[in-house]
């Protein structure tokens, strides 16, 4: 089984995730008051080519080293170089696609737009590749360093330059000095005698093909949405849109994302023993689910309330994409640890099938949902492409370490029955609460409390305990 040094490594990612998260809420609470939903809107708009480009370029640099055996320093080298390689291009091609993409959608201000959200990714390509090997040992104290040290800074920035009327720049610093301060404070905490060489670059070419083209597609399926709308909503309704997406998101990738990593590096150390791979495999696949639902549906269920106390009120229209898009977002959290499965048994090939499935399918859904019932019914379309993809999860595991779908579907039993509860204890607090005329704030709050504590001892009730000093292991014990 997973052992006790990959839960502190998930343990410092997740804390570190959480934290930059919260920092990073914290700062969008702000600027979202300080700011029009305008403002938000064409800031995605850029940011969404940014995040094509960034991942059509991508090099999984830390994912390859991680697979390896053992590395040396010409693996370093080989590394640097080809983000340098990456960064040059990069820039290239975004300063290149800036004019281009501003006269698509009418709008000048986002050439400079593009223009400065680059320097991020390209800040990105240059981090201390030495880095890598406290991720090969499952130590992530120092990513947790240098993580927060990046956003306290970026968040800094950018609310001054909102307070002093920065406007949409203000969203443009938040991304970009997180990024610039964490390239930096990786050479100071991990540092490299930087040389350009391709030496060990016979390592990285088969990784590299397969995961980048399946990154680039993950990328293109996250945007697709938001280009597709951005064309024909107005900035405004496409600010509260992704507001809405940015909402869902945050809180599973601010849990379950940073603890892949080291599910992967775990993964990998088993990768020639099918039996206990299938297990680990399945028991992750149910912990993410398990931490995935209670967030989902809670968000979703208080989706109103979240809206006017963290927004305000000119963010009313976001509360009712935010009920829909959280649970899209709860069902896409399975995809992650089958993701780390395909990676640790150096099958980088699914992850790329997988995602241009997942684009085909979402480009068909968002786009037919828009023309059937405008905005509304694009938001359909994501939950039926995510119904869509959690069914072909369930069947890439069943093929990859031969887990029956039934076998899969009855390892979620306690988390359906506990979110059944929870469900049914959140809407009949809501509705005793509603004649009280409480604060929306005293409202939402001892809502999730309670609604976190009826999950949470319905699941202790069927039998779930917590990993920390059982056995060593990663997830959560299951009494029978």
């Amino acid at each position: 089984m997973l052992s006790t040094k990959t839960i502190i490594g998930a343990g410092w990612l997740i804390c570190s995730r959480l934290s930059g998260r919260l920092i990073d809420f914290g700062t969008v609470i702000f600027l979202a008051r300080a700011l029009a939903p305008a403002d938000f809107g064409l800031a995605a708009l850029a940011a969404s080519l940014i995040a094509i480009v960034d991942t059509a370029l991508e090099i999984p640099l830390t994912q390859a080293l991680t697979r390896l055996k053992s590395i040396d320093d010409k693996h370093l080298d080989t590394a640097f170089t080809l983000g340098v390689c990456r960064g040059s291009v990069l820039s290239v091609v975004l300063f290149a696609f800036a004019w281009p993409f501003s006269l698509i959608y009418h709008d000048p201000r986002l050439a400079p737009l593009v223009c400065a959200f680059a320097i991020g990714p390209v800040a990105r390509s240059l981090v201390s590749p030495a880095m890598v090997r406290f991720v090969r040992e499952i130590s992530f104290k120092q990513a947790f360093a240098v993580e927060i040290s990046g956003k306290l800074t970026a968040a800094t920035v950018a609310i001054a330059l909102a307070h002093l009327g920065g406007g949409y720049w203000a969203i443009v610093a938040n991304s970009v000095v997180a990024v610039v301060t964490t390239c930096i404070l990786s050479h100071v905490i991990a540092p490299h005698r930087l040389r350009l060489s391709l030496a060990r670059f016979s390592d990285f070419k088969g990784f590299v093909g397969w995961f980048s083209s399946a990154q680039l597609l993950a990328a293109a399926s996250w945007q697709v949405d938001r280009g597709i709308l951005g064309y024909f909503v107005s900035k405004a309704t496409l600010g509260k849109y992704t507001m809405a997406s940015d909402l869902s998101l945050l809180p599973t990738q601010s849990v379950i994302g940073p603890a892949m990593q080291p599910l992967m590096a775990a993964l990998s150390r088993i990768a020639d023993d099918r039996e206990r791979l299938a297990k680990a495999y399945l028991r992750a696949a149910t912990f993410t689910m398990m931490i995935a639902v209670p967030i989902g549906v809670g968000i979703s269920l208080t989706s109103d309330l979240i809206v006017r106390v963290m927004l305000g009120a000119k963010w009313a229209e976001t509360a009712g994409y935010l009920r829909w898009l959280a649970l899209a977002t709860m069902l896409s959290a399975a995809y992650q640890p089958m993701c780390s499965l395909a990676l640790a048994t150096n099958r980088p090939v699914v992850v790329f099938r997988f995602s241009l499935f997942e684009i085909s399918v979402k480009a068909l859904f968002v786009a037919l949902g828009y023309y059937t019932y405008s905005l509304m019914g694009a938001v359909a379309g994501r939950m039926a492409v995510a119904v869509i993809m959690a069914a072909a999860v369930l069947l890439v595991a069943r093929r990859m370490v031969g887990i029956s779908l039934a076998a899969q579907l009855a390892s979620y039993w306690r988390v359906a029955v506990a979110a059944g509860l929870m469900t049914a204890l959140v809407l009949g607090l809501r509705h005793a609460l509603r004649i009280e005329h409480l604060p929306d704030v005293v409202e939402l709050g001892l809502t999730a409390v309670a609604g976190a504590a009826v999950y949470g001892g319905a699941l202790f009730a069927l039998g779930v305990r917590p990993p920390i000093g059982f056995k060593g292991r990663l997830v959560p014990q299951f009494q029978r």
